[in-house]
This record gives structure tokens, sequence and C-alpha cells, in this order.
């Protein structure tokens, strides 16, 4: 599977499976590093600029040093050397490769970079959820490969058939193990704003574009597991997923419609939208 899939490894394209890393690498032993997920769909980027913006705001905040410009002539090299109309490009940057593990690095460490590009089949379809503890870090807003906290909570509940998770601190609802989440309730469109908590995603300022611009009921704010079980109709946003459905909440008795009226407008509004 590996020998197809194009990758580059501190500027050198090869397969995938040909690529050796560093076990010295801060990625490797701390998670020290960022990365993003850039999907095209009928051969076109999907808002890739977004995505470079984003990945230039996580090494600020981690005094991580970027040249972006590597980045994009990476990402272009390999979307242009594929043949795939439809997939994602996955990109990470690591602080470095240290000589021996420590916490401390050294401040003239050069970045490790990394990128691969694979097809992917857009297929939305409903999906089954629970309702979980948020017990990520406290900076949800830069985009790390420190995922382990989504990783425990998500394949706890894999033996019940659940594709996500929605999360709550305090009863707050934050987001998904790997999606932002959107709901209708009393027929207003609702997300949790932004914060430190909460992963600023690409696909959820999309929707969020076309929402206001077509003058939707919309609000942004703190929003309790209480307010999510008075929903009519719940969707996750991703830049895998675009707007996925949830037909089932595990252990909560919400009836969920299909066909609310706001959720297919809104999917119509975001599939417009890219493919334009």
């Amino acid at each position: 599977m590996t020998k197809k899939i194009q990758a580059v490894y501190q500027g050198c394209f090869k397969n995938l499976d040909e690529i050796q890393v560093s076990p010295m690498s801060r990625a490797f032993l701390f998670s020290d590093s960022i990365y993003e997920v850039i999907p095209f769909q009928n051969r076109n980027l999907i808002c890739a600029d977004e995505h470079f913006k984003r990945l230039s705001f996580s090494a600020s905040e981690l005094k991580i040093n970027l040249d972006v410009e590597k980045v994009k002539k990476e990402v272009d090299h390999l979307f242009k050397n594929s043949l795939c109309n439809d997939g994602y490009i996955y990109y990470q940057v690591s602080r470095g490769i240290d000589d021996m593990r420590s916490h401390l690095y050294s401040p003239d460490i050069s970045n490790e970079t990394f990128g691969y590009l694979t097809p992917i089949k857009f297929l939305s379809r409903p999906l089954k959820v629970a309702i979980c503890e948020d017990i990520r870090w406290g900076r949800c807003d830069i985009k790390t490969t420190s995922l382990l906290g989504n990783v425990m909570q998500m394949n706890n509940f894999q033996d019940k058939n659940c594709d996500e998770i929605i999360m709550h601190r305090n009863n707050i609802i934050t987001e998904g193990g790997a999606s932002n989440i959107f709901f209708v309730r009393d027929k207003k469109i609702c997300t949790s704003k932004l914060s430190k908590n909460i992963l600023p995603g690409i696909t959820r300022n999309i929707l969020i574009k076309v929402i206001k611009e077509n003058n939707l009921p919309f609000e942004e704010g703190d929003f309790s597991i209480d307010d999510l079980k008075q929903a009519s109709s719940i969707w996750f946003t991703s830049s895998t997923k675009g707007l996925a459905s949830v037909k089932e909440v595990l252990d909560c008795n919400i009836k969920l419609d299909q066909n609310d009226e706001l959720l297919l407008t809104c999917q119509a509004l975001y599939k417009a939208e890219i493919i334009n």
C-alpha cells in the first residue's frame, strides 16, 4: 500500500515506504510537531492558503521556525505529480532532530518536515457518536500531533461502533475527536465559540461564512450538553468529513432529523462553496 503513496521527507521526494525517520526526532519523542491536512476534490485544493496560515499560527505559538514557502512548494509538487482526483495531503513539521533526548531544545535546531498525498473518497454518511469528557491539553487551538487525549476517548467507544465523540469540559461542549460540532436548536444553528480549547477548523470557517452570507439563524457561544439534548439535528465538520450528520448519540434519547431543513441547507451551501 505505502509503495504507491508519494511522500516527501526533509525535501527528498520518495515513496512512503522508503522514508526513514530518526528515532531522535522530537516528533517521535515528544510530539513536538504540528501538521495540516489539505483536502482536494476534482483536482482542486480546498482552502490551501487557510491551511498554510493555520500552520504558520501553530508554528508561531510553539516557536518553531517555519519556512512556509518551502511547505507550499512541497505540497504543490506532491499535488501536481499525483493523478488522484480526490484525496488529501498530510504535511507535518517538527521542531527537529535532537542529538540526545532532552526536554530542552537547542535554539539553533533545524526543523524536520514530512508530507504525503493519498487518495480518499469523500463519502458522507450519518454518524453514531458518544458524549465524553474532554481530557486534552489546554492549547487545542494549536494543531499539534499530540493527540493522545483524542485517541484515548475515541477508542474508548470503538467497541460501541461509534464513529466520533462529542467532548465537553464542565458540561460545556468543546468539539469532536477530529471535528468541530454544529447543531440546530429552536430552529437556530449553534456552534461553540472559539477558545484555546477548540481548533479553528477550516471547514468550520467555510460553513460559518456561507451561513452568514445567507442570513441563516446562527449563534456562536457556550453550549451545554443539555442544550445539545434539545437539538433537532447535529453535524460535524472537518477537512475529510465535510459536513457529516449525526444519526445517533449513544445513551441519549435525542430524536435527530436527517432531513432537518437547516442541516440540508448547510450541506448544500457548503458543497456549492467548495465546488466554486
